[in-house]
């Protein structure tokens, strides 16, 4: 299981998850619901308590992937097969253009 978080103009807005089997879900975070239940992440997944599951990357987000010569350099830097999108996801989006950006999950706990 891989997981990253979700940020809305630096906000937790909420998390992502690629389960093993390889089912993706995406859970808008409580605190985020409160504060701000009209600013979706994007027009097809208002803000909601109930997960939003996929059995492929949410298009919303894989559109924040590189493409082209830059997706190359991306794969190339960080050894990451261009077909692992979550991969490219948690290693690229962090400042992504835009006001959502994607963080890599750290587990406190296994530290």
């Amino acid at each position: 299981m891989r997981q990253g978080i979700v940020k809305y103009n630096n906000e937790l807005a909420g998390t992502l998850t690629e389960e093993d089997n390889g089912e993706y879900i995406f859970l808008y975070d409580e605190l985020y619901i409160q504060k701000y239940p009209k600013q979706f992440v994007t027009f097809n997944m208002p803000v909601t308590t109930r997960a939003y599951r996929s059995k492929r990357l949410f298009p919303f987000f894989d559109g924040l992937i590189p493409e082209g010569w830059l997706l190359n350099i991306a794969s190339e830097s960080w050894k990451i097969n261009k077909n692992d999108r979550m991969g490219l996801l948690l290693a690229c989006c962090q400042n992504a253009i835009g006001a959502v950006s994607i963080h890599p999950f750290i587990n406190k706990e296994h530290e």
